[in-house]
């Protein structure tokens, strides 16, 4: 299933066209029942390189690829847990030297 968070309390249909998208009433119910304090996901870009979702931020996606297809700008990030499950992100940008050395106008757009 493809499923995305998103501002609603429950479940609704996935504007992206295919799974569904869910909100903060399932995400606490899920980690209640799972005993997790935390989901964390990927695969749906963030421009900020990483998104906590809902007021008790309980979910969070990490996008790990900087200015996505050489085109979208956006920050990437990795998250780092140690042994005591305390967390931090290490952001990367874009690099330079990668957008000088590419050929935009071959790149077919798919975004």
């Amino acid at each position: 299933m493809w499923s995305d968070p998103d501002n609603i309390e429950t479940w609704g249909f996935n504007p992206r066209g295919a799974g569904l998208i869910f909100g903060s009433k399932v995400t606490n119910e899920f980690n209640r029942i799972n005993g997790f304090d935390l989901i964390c996901r990927a695969h749906q870009l963030v421009m900020e390189g990483y998104k906590f979702w809902f007021d008790n931020e309980n979910l969070v996606t990490v996008w790990s690829a900087p200015n996505y297809c050489y085109r979208c700008g956006n920050a990437a990030s990795i998250l780092k847990v140690d042994d005591n499950l305390a967390y931090e992100f290490e952001m990367f940008y874009e690099s330079s030297d990668s957008s000088k050395s590419l050929d935009k106008a071959r790149i077919p757009y798919f975004l």
